[in-house]
């Protein structure tokens, strides 16, 4: 899979480093593999948490902090949306919110 907007994980471990080796490895398991459908991502990540055909929710660092993505499975592509705490995630509405490019 390729990971679209990556310097959101970097500009997120940044500002919280405990992220840092949790998303790395995420990055990293990712890119290495190529999922076809919600399924096999789940087999993969049991407690992803699959909020539509292509929207996931993913626990980093023991679920210190979420990670919403989407998926385009026929593109093998993996848009970062989303990242934060996990308290941060309790204020959102994950199925909805949208990517904004911070600068």
């Amino acid at each position: 899979m390729r990971i679209l907007s990556r310097g959101t994980l970097k500009k997120f471990f940044e500002e919280y480093p405990t992220a840092e080796q949790s998303l790395l490895a995420w990055a990293d398991e990712t890119e290495n593999t190529t999922w076809e459908t919600p399924q096999q991502l789940k087999e993969q990540y049991k407690n992803a948490s699959i909020l539509s055909d292509k929207r996931v929710v993913f626990n980093i660092k023991g679920n210190d902090f979420r990670l919403i993505v989407d998926i385009e499975y026929k593109f093998s592509l993996v848009f970062v949306i989303w990242i934060g705490t996990h308290k941060d995630y309790d204020n959102i509405n994950a199925k909805t919110i949208e990517y904004v490019k911070n600068n």
